[in-house]
């Protein structure tokens, strides 16, 4: 029996409810790091636009310039796991990938977790390096596990993706929760810290996989005592040019330099495209140029071919372009409506709402967590023998979790609302169009009211505090969101702070003196990312649906997937903009509207997601998969970029126009994109020559 199929065989007896137990080390690897990454991702905006004097003081950046950050580095994310996944098949293997680009993510979350410029940015270039390594990897390590069984992949890809699922849910709500309740630095700490258990719990589970996921070189040599005799590979006939190389290289060049220049012209006012021709800025002179060179290099290569590959090839191309304007709307998840979710939603429950939303969250958290808490009871008793040590971090992991969640649950559930008193003056001010307007003036211990011709005003707010005041308890409290509606109670040491940290800036702390009035009863503010949460919350809870709709006789065509994913995504912007339509500066939407949306969108990538990579290999010859994978990525990472960039215009369509003007831009897109493609169904079902 040969070296590979022992190993094979091996790997599978140590079985975990019909699978081997190594796919769900790999679940687990894989959990943590999207605990990780988008337990950092549902943060990092929010931390950015927060207002500077605040009780979780952020760093006050525009929306357009935070999100052409973001938007960087999003559209990086898909770009680098190429480079990645060269580095893993050609030099140190999958399993060497996986650990480089975890201690890489590791170090990026420890560094934000600073909070300071520099560190910002070395901890996202840090992120976007390793996730390079680890995204491409973990899946070609799943693929090479089943090469012998491949009856049983899609199973293992559905139970993987379940653990996708797992890790960005208690992700962005732990992280979030931490973050908004306690302090950023404790979000982005707790991302890392669940980044390192993962890679080492990966690390020890060495002994469990053989040679799968090894150095190319260890592979190869296992491969050659299976077959001496050498296979010719097959004739390529279509190769690279040296038009196509340059062409490459200059849209490559191209598009990184945009992306590195967008952020860094509106933060930093360095601008490598500092220049106007035809009437066209620089940087978008630059674009157009580097768009139409691709073009020209992606049907060069293209109509190279004979023609039923050729025909099939030009229908992927027009289905990555479809898939930009799905991403675009889609990726508004990570930027506006966190915003959205911030600034405009009524996410303040009292009474028995409050008791309701408690004992939801309860069981959406304690039940998902007691589920995968088994799981890892099973791979205990399975693997303890062979990989104690993995199985040991594992356990300290979730037994992390389990106090985390148990203490923000018990936070929630004893957190009570005071109605409290303040006074404040209103003083005369010239705005900057030189005309008087009142600014009010909060007294505080550092404030001189002596020579205000002002009268007193008092005013009424609502906090929520898990500490116990009496009627006539004297406490400061601070605004807590960035349009100054709502407040939070500040300790004297936070007091202290925000008075240090606004005379640092020479502007007023805002810190006032308040009396406490009475206790009005229970009271729950739901975390700005909860709502991220319900993203991954809906693809658990309707996976299983769809999968089963896809195997029945009713499985849409993949035009009808796509034309399905873009008008249910625009459905669910249809709701925001019909929720948010007609309010006024102060008012808030109920969260139903966002509650609903994320229902709609999730659904729209459910529908969406199953044609997406699966119809490279479908439609694409084996020579160009890499490079149409490339492009597939490409097509994602543009969405990404355009969708922060256009999400960054969140304040400024709002003020020109409204906010359910700038959601039904994000309806009307997706629709037309979706009514579009229906239109092109004749014309795609003979470019693809039968494939379905």
């Amino acid at each position: 029996m040969s070296t590979t199929t022992e190993t094979n065989n091996d790997f599978f007896k140590s079985n975990v409810l019909g699978h081997p137990a190594g796919l769900f080390v790999l679940f687990f690897t894989e959990m943590w790091e999207r605990f990780s990454f988008y337990g950092m991702r549902v943060l990092l905006v929010n931390f950015l636009t927060m207002a500077v004097i605040g009780a979780n003081p952020g760093w006050e950046w525009t929306t357009e310039n935070a999100l052409a950050l973001f938007g960087t580095y999003a559209g990086l994310l898909y770009l680098t796991p190429i480079v990645g996944g060269i580095i893993a098949d050609k030099f140190i293997g999958y399993r060497w990938a996986v650990v480089v680009g975890a201690l890489l993510m590791t170090a990026g979350h420890a560094s934000m977790a600073l909070e300071t410029e520099f560190s910002l940015y070395f901890g996202l270039a840090l992120l976007v390096i390793g996730t390079g390594f680890f995204k491409p990897t973990m899946t070609s390590i799943i693929s090479e596990m089943y090469k012998d069984t491949p009856d049983k992949k899609d199973g293992a890809y559905t139970i993987f993706y379940m653990g996708v699922n797992a890790g960005a849910f208690f992700g962005m709500m732990l992280c979030g929760y931490l973050a908004e309740k306690i302090g950023w630095s404790y979000g982005f700490g707790l991302a890392g810290i669940f980044m390192l258990l993962g890679t080492l719990q990966f690390w020890l589970s060495k002994p469990l996989f053989g040679m799968i996921g090894e150095l190319p070189s260890k592979i190869k040599a296992a491969k050659a005592l299976e077959n001496k005799a050498e296979v010719k590979e097959a004739v390529n006939p279509n190769p690279f040019t040296r038009v196509d190389i340059i062409l490459t290289v200059i849209t490559s060049v191209i598009g990184l330099t945009y992306l590195l220049n967008d952020p860094l012209s509106k933060i930093a006012g360095i601008n490598m495209f500092n220049f106007e021709m035809f009437g066209l800025a620089g940087q978008n002179l630059v674009v157009i140029i580097g768009l139409f060179l691709f073009i020209i290099l992606v049907f060069t290569r293209i109509f190279r071919y004979e023609k039923i590959v050729r025909d099939r090839m030009i229908a992927f191309v027009i289905f990555a372009f479809f898939t930009v304007f799905f991403w675009l709307s889609f990726e508004q998840g990570a930027s506006s409506l966190v915003l959205f979710a911030r600034d405009s939603v009524d996410r303040i429950m009292t009474g028995n709402a409050a008791t309701a939303y408690n004992v939801i969250n309860a069981l959406l958290t304690v039940v998902p967590l007691g589920i995968i808490t088994y799981v890892l009871f099973l791979l205990w008793k399975r693997t303890f023998k062979k990989i104690p040590g993995s199985n040991i971090v594992l356990v300290i992991c979730f037994a992390g979790l389990w106090v985390i969640v148990g203490w923000m649950l018990n936070r929630d559930f004893n957190t009570k609302s005071y109605e409290v008193t303040y006074e404040y003056y209103n003083d005369d001010v010239l705005d900057d169009e030189g005309e008087k307007t009142l600014e009010k003036i909060f007294i505080n211990g550092n404030v001189d009211v002596t020579n205000l011709n002002a009268q007193i005003q008092i005013d009424t707010v609502t906090i929520g505090e898990q500490m116990d005041f009496l009627a006539g308890d004297k406490i400061n409290i601070l605004h807590k969101n960035n349009e100054k509606t709502e407040f939070s109670y500040l300790d004297s040491k936070a007091s202290k702070q925000a008075i240090e940290n606004a005379e640092e800036r020479g502007v007023s702390s805002e810190v006032i003196n308040a009396q406490v009035l009475r206790l009005k009863g229970n009271e729950v503010e739901i975390t700005v990312s909860w709502f991220s949460v319900l993203n991954s919350f809906f693809i658990i809870a309707f996976a299983s649906l769809f999968s089963k709709w896809w195997e029945s006789k009713y499985n849409p065509s993949a035009v009808g997937k796509y034309a399905l994913g873009l008008i249910i995504m625009a459905i669910g912007f249809g709701l925001l903009a019909y929720g948010s339509y007609g309010i006024q500066d102060g008012m808030k939407v109920s969260m139903v509207w966002l509650i609903f949306a994320y229902l709609f969108h999730t659904l729209g990538e459910l529908c969406l997601s199953p044609v997406g990579l699966s119809y490279v290999s479908k439609l694409v010859p084996g020579r160009m998969i890499a490079f149409m994978f490339g492009m597939w990525y490409l097509a994602i990472a543009i969405g990404n970029k355009l969708a922060h960039v256009l999400g960054g215009q969140i304040e400024n369509i709002t003020r020109e126009y409204s906010l359910s003007v700038f959601f039904l831009i994000f309806t009307i897109v997706p629709l037309v994109a979706g009514l579009l493609i229906l239109v092109l169904n004749p014309l795609l079902k003979k470019l693809m020559h039968g494939v379905k």
